[in-house]
């Protein structure tokens, strides 16, 4: 099955989704947010068959989320190193973290997320701003530079449903 790109959608969150591309990725990035370097390390945490591997962090290093580093020559090894970009889905896979541990059976769960100091946390998103907890009330969708009309049209239908009239 064919993965659909949403490359060409001038939106965010689905430009988002086509860089990190599925679950696979996403584990790969948590593991990478653990310590996890190399090939090897990756595929012994995640259980992952070895083409899979290889094909999600080829797509994560040419997204720009990893640089790849040779590390030995003989034979040649590589271990895949974090960018700037890829630091920045830190916020998410913590907000995914947080979900989980809300909505899945705790009895299930082998790790919960917590400091340095052993406390669990329970993360939120705010703006970097002035601090204020962001949820679907307080927030909305503003036009880009891209914006065409139906993009105004769709801006204007979820204020209206957000503020409670018809649009």
């Amino acid at each position: 099955m064919q993965r659909t790109s949403f490359a060409i959608f001038p939106c965010p969150a689905a430009r988002a989704l086509n860089s990190v591309g599925d679950s696979w990725s996403i584990m790969i990035l948590r593991d990478a947010f653990q310590g996890l370097t190399r090939f090897d390390d990756f595929q012994k945490s995640l259980g992952i068959a070895p083409n899979i591997l290889t094909r999600r962090l080829a797509h994560l290093v040419e997204e720009g989320i990893f640089e790849k580093r040779l590390y030995s020559e003989r034979p040649a090894r590589y271990e895949y190193v974090l960018t700037a970009k890829g630091q920045d889905f830190f916020p998410v896979l913590m907000a995914l973290s947080t979900w989980g541990g809300r909505h899945a059976p705790q009895e299930d769960l082998a790790y919960l997320l917590g400091n340095a100091s052993g406390e669990a946390l329970d993360a939120k998103l705010v703006d970097a701003r002035n601090g204020e907890e962001l949820t679907p009330r307080n927030t909305c969708l503003l036009p880009g530079p891209a914006a065409d009309e139906a993009a105004h049209e769709r801006i204007a239908r979820m204020k209206a449903w957000y503020l409670g009239f018809d649009a």
